[in-house]
């Protein structure tokens, strides 16, 4: 669920940020919005007094780092670099792109910094149970075809190398998918661009995931806020102050289907084959970069919310749980989260 996090200045008065090409002496803030990826992106960029920006010129550059990332890892277009390696036989080297082989590697140490419960390699598992691209999330799938297919899959399955950039299978039930980790890089992509045309102070968000730097014309930081698990409404649970620094949000309250009176999550335990049944509804992750944010969030979602306290304080991880009880929900957060909460 990744529509968990609500802006906190245009997007929550309006819902929508609109694009504005002249900004002014009086208004330097510069808000652009669009789509990409599936999703939509909104960003609010403080412009420093003087500069002679062009916001066209500025948004097609955004753009075109947008429609790169998702033109390369996608799994809904069939020439992607990701599509393109799961069509691949076994044991063949496809030669990719950096930025493709930054995110895979990136994906690997995450699973292996948390013993699987991360893993780029489950796209046929997610398809199984009907949370692929082809969304049929209504039956159970059998459970002999679950254990056969999670002992074929797994990131050990993976192998890397730098020169040229390639990748390869070991078994041909690896299919990969990078919706966990992808579009938190797209964020970070989009922060380049701002930082290179000497911009930096902004909030960029895609698909509810954000990178801040530097802060809003008045000086102060950017308000960000967590938004609540009730699922027949949209409020606020939690409002942070961040300043250079990437967050995401993973939760799983949105986002699944019911058979037999049982509700199936659509996050994927990848260390069982099956979705996770624990009481994490929610959890937000605080890092450098807004890719190590988005992999944190849906490793620590996978987790639960005992093993991934205990993950997150061990790694000094800034994370804030909402979980279900009988009563409703409760709030956890690790000790490194606090200085990110409003006063």
């Amino acid at each position: 669920m990744r529509r968990a996090i609500i802006v906190l200045t245009v997007l929550l008065i309006t819902g929508i940020v609109y694009l504005n090409h002249h900004s002014t002496p009086e208004n330097r803030t510069l808000t652009l919005s669009g789509s990409t990826m599936g999703t939509t992106y909104h960003l609010k960029i403080e412009v420093p007094s003087g500069m002679d920006l062009s916001a066209d010129a500025l948004s097609m550059r955004i753009k075109g780092s947008l429609d790169q990332v998702d033109h390369l890892m996608s799994t809904y277009k069939p020439d992607s670099e990701v599509s393109q390696f799961n069509q691949l036989p076994i044991n063949q080297w496809l030669t990719i792109s950096q930025p493709t082989f930054h995110v895979i590697d990136a994906a690997i140490h995450y699973s292996q910094l948390s013993n699987g419960a991360f893993d780029i390699t489950v796209g046929k598992l997610v398809n199984l149970w009907g949370f692929g691209p082809t969304i049929n999330a209504s039956l159970v799938p059998d459970p002999k075809t679950i254990q056969s297919l999670q002992q074929k899959i797994g990131y050990s399955h993976l192998q890397l190398q730098n020169s040229p950039p390639s990748l390869k299978k070991t078994s041909e039930d690896i299919y990969l998918d990078l919706s966990a980790i992808a579009k938190g890089y797209a964020v970070d992509a989009v922060a380049t661009v701002l930082d290179l045309s000497d911009l930096h102070n902004y909030m960029v968000e895609i698909g509810g995931e954000i990178r801040t730097s530097g802060s809003k014309l008045n000086g102060s930081p950017w308000s960000i806020g967590i938004e609540s698990p009730l699922i027949d409404q949209h409020s606020i649970q939690k409002v942070l102050h961040l300043n250079n620094v990437a967050m995401a949000t993973s939760g799983d309250y949105r986002n699944y289907f019911e058979h037999d009176g049982k509700r199936f999550s659509h996050t994927i335990d990848p260390r069982t084959g099956y979705p996770i049944t624990h009481k994490l509804a929610s959890v937000t992750v605080i890092a450098p970069t807004c890719m190590d944010a988005d992999a944190l969030a849906t490793t620590i979602m996978v987790m639960g919310p005992e093993e991934g306290m205990t993950f997150a304080e061990e790694n000094h991880l800034p994370i804030f749980m909402i979980i279900k009880n009988h009563q409703g929900f409760i709030e956890q957060s690790s000790t490194t989260f606090t200085p990110f909460l409003k006063k």
